[in-house]
């Protein structure tokens, strides 16, 4: 069956659809990783979002449901150039097209993705529609490409009740803004018992259990959106309970203490990001899948300073928190895109819940 992505700018690409038939209205971003599709596809911070792999054949090792970062999928559709419809892995439980029909993702495929890519670099992220109508009349869809942005999205995949992994060590409080399940399972290997609380949960809530730490999770979505999240976490920002925050959590916290936030061109999304340690001037590779990053040009010095740099465009990508147990990320030292880079960032935040334990 033909399928057409259409963009808001008026281009139009054909080719075949892929998973469900139905049409969807979404902003159409891209993502750089040649491996890690399915993580991609359970990722919550795609909300909103139809994604774009830029590798050209995908699905090539099928589906290992071990490794979805969520229960469910995202994402709004998705688009690639080739799906391999005869996967070969030993782990291969399901060739993804099996997987974007069960989970209702409609996509298309057969399309030249790089040249997609090449316009979302050179124009923006833009919105568009993935449908197999083949009478759509341009006239009527571009108003509504143009109407459409990204809402309520951290509502729609944070976790409806808080639920706990057992563990013998520090109690960390991880806010659930769309988290994926390697932030808890990171702390959980290290003896953390995690307890994973809804988005709007009150500050109050979770300070009258004494944490240990505090983690604020990654999530979709403009952070500016999330004026009740930020009041909560002003309040956490007050105690003196250390605090450890990815990506939609670095936004708020910069957001919640004064800093200002703006949205990217095109975006952070991929597996091969390299960040600098401005501590130890060291550079990372890193995962990434944000579309706003914090301004440094609003920090103020006596609160936050810079920590990480984004190697290839200069934006914050990291914030070390003046007097207080805090430091922020914004990408995602529970990915392993070197494998295992940034991972020590987790040992960091242990250090700093023991040092606080000590201190006590």
């Amino acid at each position: 069956m033909k399928a057409f992505l259409i963009l808001e700018d008026g281009t139009v690409f054909t080719g075949t659809s892929i998973g469900s038939t139905k049409e969807v209205i979404s902003e159409i971003v891209f993502n750089t990783s040649m491996t890690g599709y399915l993580e991609v596809l359970t990722d919550p911070s795609y909300a909103g979002q139809a994604v774009t792999m830029t590798y050209p054949l995908i699905g090539n090792y099928g589906v290992c449901y071990e490794d979805m970062e969520s229960l469910k999928a995202w994402p709004d559709g998705f688009i690639v150039r080739e799906l391999s419809r005869m996967p070969s892995n030993f782990r291969e439980e399901d060739p993804i097209q099996k997987f974007l029909l069960d989970n209702d993702i409609p996509g298309i495929c057969g399309i030249d993705t790089r040249a997609l890519t090449k316009i979302l670099r050179e124009e923006g992220t833009m919105n568009g529609m993935i449908t197999t109508n083949e009478n759509y009349n341009l006239d009527e869809i571009i108003p509504r490409l143009k109407e459409y942005t990204v809402k309520g999205v951290v509502k729609k995949v944070t976790c409806k009740e808080k639920y706990v992994l057992e563990g013998k060590g520090p109690k960390v409080a991880l806010l659930d803004f769309g988290a994926k399940k390697n932030i808890a399972r990171s702390l959980n290997k290290r003896g953390c018992e995690v307890t994973v609380y809804p988005a709007f949960t009150k500050a109050e809530e979770i300070l009258a259990t004494n944490p240990d730490g505090i983690m604020l999770s990654n999530g979709p979505g403009d952070p500016k959106e999330c004026t009740e999240i930020i009041e909560e976490i002003k309040k956490l920002y007050a105690s003196n309970v250390p605090i450890f925050a990815i990506c939609l959590g670095h936004q708020l916290m910069a957001l919640a203490t004064g800093a200002d936030t703006y949205r990217l061109k095109y975006g952070h999304r991929g597996a091969n990001h390299p960040v600098k340690d401005l501590a130890t001037g060291k550079v990372y590779i890193s995962s990434q899948n944000h579309g706003y990053a914090v301004d440094e040009s609003t920090l103020n010095e006596s609160v936050a300073k810079s920590a990480f740099i984004n190697v290839n465009d200069k934006t914050n990508e990291g914030l070390a928190y003046v007097g207080k147990n805090i430091f922020t990320v914004q990408f995602h030292p529970e990915a392993c895109a070197g494998p295992q880079d940034t991972a020590y960032l987790f040992d960091r935040f242990m250090d700093m819940m023991k040092e606080e334990n000590a201190n006590a």
